[in-house]
């Protein structure tokens, strides 16, 4: 797909790139560029203090930026990677920029479903930030219409292949304290995770 090459090329060298995946549109950049990473902040008119949340291509890659995962987290992975459950654990604080965790020390992550979303990941071959592709506070775009023109001409690349079925926002959950906290209830249901 001559589209995806041009993309991870393009990510590779620091830019920005607006993708689908299956839940809504995403806008991300490379999570070790700090210049991309300021941008991306910018770009998005985010909030200074707010963490973004990344996406892998396998376990294995979120391993090498989260700390030891204790078995229960690491079920819940299983259960429900790929797919829309972000988890929010303690990060390696030494190889996630101040920036990407505003400072704390956790890192949300979450292994998409949709084929696009994975093969940039794994052609970058490190977690991609994901935040939706929107001005903040405006509405999540779930279809290629929904993507606002002026948004889209401040990025680098932009694919229009569709969504995956969700049409919702991934559902958020904290791991770093028990109980463990719902932050944000989304495609996977509190019950189906409880």
């Amino acid at each position: 797909m001559k589209s995806v090459h041009q993309a991870i090329r393009i990510l590779k060298k620091g830019g920005i790139v607006v993708f689908p995946t299956e839940t809504a549109y995403g806008v991300g950049c490379r999570i070790d560029d700090e210049k991309a990473v300021r941008r991306l902040i910018k770009l998005r008119r985010r909030p200074k203090g707010k963490p973004f949340l990344v996406l892998v291509s396998s376990l294995q890659m979120a391993k090498r930026y989260w700390q030891k995962l204790p078995f229960e987290i690491e079920n819940l992975v299983k259960k429900f990677w790929p797919g829309p459950l972000t988890i929010i654990y303690y990060c390696q604080k030494e190889i996630v920029l101040s920036l990407v965790r505003a400072g704390g020390k956790s890192l949300g992550v979450r292994m998409p479903s949709h084929e696009i979303a994975l093969k940039l990941i794994e052609g970058v071959g490190v977690p991609i930030l994901a935040p939706s592709a929107n001005f903040a506070g405006k509405e999540t775009p779930y279809k290629f219409f929904d993507l606002d023109s002026e948004f889209l001409k401040s990025v680098d690349f932009v694919f229009k292949t569709s969504c995956g079925q969700y049409k919702k926002t991934s559902t958020v959950i904290d791991c770093t304290s028990k109980p463990w906290q719902i932050l944000r209830e989304g495609a996977i249901k509190k019950i189906d995770i409880l």
